[in-house]
């Protein structure tokens, strides 16, 4: 979680002074800055300069800017990690930006504690230490490892915190230099952001691709971490796929190599009710038709693992467009891996008919979606001047090529 093997800079070379990181850290974790630290767990950031005038006047200017930027840290990895943890943890920018969100790191952790004989994991790019946290947590003793000598003291500094330090060694080191045979399993997470933001092209990942891929193929298990947007045909044949997706947003997908994975498979798996569906090969493609009288809205996890297919089979439907994942039918289907709707109006692309029904209807609240169109839901919404007690649902789409506008509700609404 939260990975930084690659590059990240720690401050200026030479003794501690004022503006190394290391030693702003360091002073953090003494009684003082733990002081400070509880006592900014609730400040109001647009406070921020009053609080730090105030502050400055019993303790060091530098140490007051340090637990401010660890506050604000904090109260952002509320949402990854829960306020609990997360007040209780360190950070750096990178690692909370980074970083797995905790449901996310426990469903995989307790993936590999089901698995017979996984007593160990190394933790390869380890970041902060979120997964290592989830490891040690599912009874796993883990080696964390960091080339960033900031990140690694602060995924130690986590481990102690959360009481966890018995189960989880910090290193740090270049990931490639680690000898993890010693390991029942190995867990690589690359960075995936550089200078200029998200990376795209698998080989440029830190380490690349395909080191993490030899990596994970020693060892008796493995899982590589990856973005969800991965080109298909980098996976290989000897990696289950597996695409993760918590509350319908999809947060990453993982390969899992060895015993007791199914290589070559492909796996949607939706949070927090752990639903998962499988395919072991792709399916021919769906037929496409018309609009029926339902529309499903197929989760993410499911569309980038390739098996709304399987959705097709599975509700008797079919497609409304061969390039949109939107399927229909005629009779309701029930599925924790779609949203079902009830279709009500078709339209030809057009903003003044859109209008026109909306204030038939007294639509005051509209939930815009689009597949396979530009125009953005906030414009719209704000074309429409929306006014009136009732809600609708706009799909903003093509069906067999033409640009469409679907209307309807909830499926249940």
């Amino acid at each position: 979680m939260g990975r930084v093997n690659a590059t990240t800079p720690t401050g200026p070379a030479g003794p501690a002074g004022p503006t190394d990181p290391l030693a702003a850290f360091a002073a953090l974790r003494t009684p003082e800055g733990a002081e400070l630290l509880a006592g900014l767990r609730d400040h109001d950031p647009a406070r921020e300069l009053a609080t730090a005038t105030r502050l400055r006047r019993s303790h060091p200017a530098d140490l007051v800017s340090a637990a401010l930027g660890q506050a604000r840290l904090r109260q952002r990895a509320v949402a990854k990690f829960g306020a609990e943890d997360a007040h209780r943890m360190f950070f750096t920018p990178n690692g909370v930006e980074q970083a797995t969100r905790t449901s996310v790191a426990t469903y995989r952790a307790e993936r590999f504690a089901r698995l017979g004989g996984v007593r160990s994991v190394a933790d390869l790019c380890c970041g902060i230490g979120g997964d290592a946290i989830a490891l040690a947590r599912a009874g796993i003793r883990v080696l964390a490892v960091d080339r960033d000598p900031l990140t690694a003291e602060v995924a130690r500094a986590n481990a102690a915190a959360l009481g966890l330090a018995g189960l989880i060694e910090v290193r740090c080191a270049d990931v490639t230099e680690i000898d993890t045979s010693p390991y029942d399993a190995v867990f690589v997470d690359p960075a995936r952001r550089g200078g200029r933001g998200r990376i795209f092209d698998p080989e440029a990942y830190s380490p690349p691709l395909s080191w993490a891929t030899a990596a994970a193929l020693k060892a008796p298990r493995a899982a590589l971490k990856i973005a969800p947007g991965v080109p298909h045909e980098a996976i290989g044949p000897r990696a289950e796929a597996e695409w993760i997706s918590d509350g319908g947003d999809v947060k990453e997908a993982v390969l899992w190599f060895g015993e007791g994975f199914a290589p070559g498979s492909f796996r949607a798996t939706l949070l927090p009710s752990a639903a998962t569906l499988v395919a072991a090969a792709p399916l021919p493609a769906p037929p496409v038709g018309p609009v029926a009288r339902y529309l499903y809205e197929p989760d993410g996890a499911v569309i980038r693992a390739h098996l709304v297919a399987d959705i097709v089979e599975r509700c008797g439907g079919w497609l409304i467009d061969e390039t949109i994942a939107y399927v229909t039918s005629e009779t309701p289907y029930e599925s924790p891996y779609t949203t079902a709707y009830e279709i009500t109006d078709r339209l030809p692309f057009g903003m003044k008919k859109l209008k026109a029904l909306l204030r038939e209807r007294e639509v005051g609240v509209l939930t815009v979606k689009k597949r396979g169109s530009a125009v953005e839901p906030e414009e719209l919404r704000r074309r429409m001047k929306l006014r009136g007690p009732h809600s609708a649902t706009v799909f903003l789409t093509r069906v067999a090529g033409a640009p469409t506008m679907l209307i309807g509700h909830p499926v249940g609404r």
